[in-house]
């Protein structure tokens, strides 16, 4: 019943006009920041560049290992799985496309975030899109709006479904009860986030870089076992795409719509390009200016999407392909069954893969969801907060959630919004801080940040 409700609201949220927006704004985005992508190895190469003159909490490569701790999560496993199962081989491509072209959403959204900062009066950097609303344009109702979405979504697909992952994932291939993965999940997760950002920032920067190295080696090993099926498999992917025929040998039938709706949704769910969850934590970061930080977040999309997406889309394709009875009715049975064709290494990559993925989402959720409730509530709701995010992490592993992907499209879109709108209203700051800083990257911003107090 209540599948049935979140999957009709769908109908309309992820319908035409919020996928044409969605996308449009990548492009239009990608245009107004003069095709911001082609700076991308300058951003990879800040990311790890420290900055000496920046004002913040944590270094630039911390808050950017934060926010692909919170993007690349099962999100990039099961999600694109989902999105292969509702949209065809052809929604793996708009999922790409929604990674290439959201770079460009990723750069605005960050960058607005650190031009619209505020710091506490105990010297904590405060930002993100509910900050750009109020102090951007004015329009603190709309901020709340957002907030209220965020903290509704992390819940869910930032928490609990991260953790029935895992606990689903391990107890397939070990064995082990949901309830005593939940009670590890839980005591890990409090353990880090009762140290705030700079504990939550710590883990990440060592988890981040070893999950995703260690997972995109696994599939490419995986891919080379089916390098055979590799050529038809980007064909078929292609094709798909705009194609109005549903695609053969095992695949689900699909249309163009389907495809678009399924691999944009699916897209903005695993890179946050345009969701507005990133940016919270890039305004946390010490950067001389707001373009440096923005770079440095739009690399997060790329290696999120561009790169492990794409990558497990053409492992899925490739399995499929040459198991045509493996079943691709549904998402998280059919990662399954792709990954356990490869005897011993398959099923270690995926296992993996989702305990250090999943396990990652839910700290960088954390901070997300924490800082959006404290915008609302103040520091008062705090560790009431940590305290309701540990206990649904273990919860969560013991549940049955199937309607929770359905819950996760709904809140994710109700949450971009607001965010959508104030990117597209403050483009011209957008594109005036970008011509004033792109080209001296070091300059540093002398513009005074308000303090406030209360939070």
């Amino acid at each position: 019943m209540l599948k049935s409700f979140f999957d009709f609201l769908n109908g309309y949220l992820w319908g035409p006009p919020m996928v044409i927006l969605l996308f449009g704004t990548h492009l239009f985005m990608t245009l107004r920041t003069g095709f911001i992508q082609r700076k991308i190895l300058l951003g990879i190469r800040l990311s790890v560049t420290k900055d000496h003159a920046g004002h913040g909490d944590v270094s630039q490569f911390g808050a950017l290992a934060t926010a692909l701790a919170s993007t690349i999560g099962t999100g990039n496993i099961v999600g694109v799985a989902t999105a292969l199962v509702g949209g065809g081989p052809g929604a793996i491509l708009w999922m790409w496309l929604t990674g290439v072209f959201g770079i460009a959403t990723k750069y605005a959204e960050s960058l607005l975030a650190v031009k619209y900062r505020v710091r506490t009066s105990d010297g904590t950097m405060l930002g993100g899109p509910m900050y750009a609303l109020e102090r951007g344009l004015k329009c603190k109702w709309l901020a709340v709006i957002f907030c209220f979405f965020t903290v509704l979504a992390s819940f869910g697909i930032g928490n609990a479904v991260q953790s029935n992952a895992v606990a689903s994932s391990v107890k397939e291939t070990f064995h082990l009860a949901p309830w005593i993965s939940g009670v590890f999940i839980a005591l890990l997760v409090g353990a880090v986030i009762l140290g705030g950002i700079k504990s939550i920032t710590r883990v990440c920067t060592v988890l981040v870089p070893f999950m995703a190295v260690f997972y995109v080696l696994g599939c490419i090993v995986i891919l080379v076992s089916y390098r055979a099926y590799i050529p038809a498999a980007l064909k078929l992917i292609v094709t798909s795409a705009f194609s109005v025929r549903a695609a053969a040998g095992g695949f689900v039938a699909s249309t163009l719509m389907s495809a678009a709706r399924y691999g944009v949704a699916r897209g903005l769910f695993t890179n946050e390009s345009g969701l507005g969850s990133a940016p919270i934590v890039a305004a946390a970061a010490k950067t001389s200016n707001p373009v440096r930080q923005a770079l440095v977040s739009a690399t997060g999309t790329f290696w999120d999407t561009v790169v492990i997406c794409a990558i497990t889309g053409l492992v899925l394709v490739c399995s499929i392909i040459a198991n045509p009875m493996i079943d691709s009715s549904k998402g998280a049975a059919l990662t399954h069954a792709a990954f356990n064709q490869i005897p011993v290494l398959g099923p270690v990559v995926l296992t993996v893969g989702m305990i250090t993925f999943a396990f990652a989402t839910i700290l960088g959720w954390a901070y997300y969801s924490e800082k959006a409730l404290e915008y609302v509530l103040k520091k008062k709701a705090i560790m009431l907060f940590r305290i309701s995010w540990v206990a649904v992490a273990f919860v969560g592993a013991v549940m049955e959630l199937p309607t929770v992907w359905s819950m996760a499209d709904t809140f994710n879109a109700l949450m971009a919004f607001p965010n959508l709108v104030a990117m597209l209203l403050l483009s011209g700051v957008v594109k005036a801080e970008t011509k004033k800083y792109l080209k001296n990257i070091d300059a540093v911003d002398r513009t005074p940040i308000p303090v406030v107090k209360g939070r």
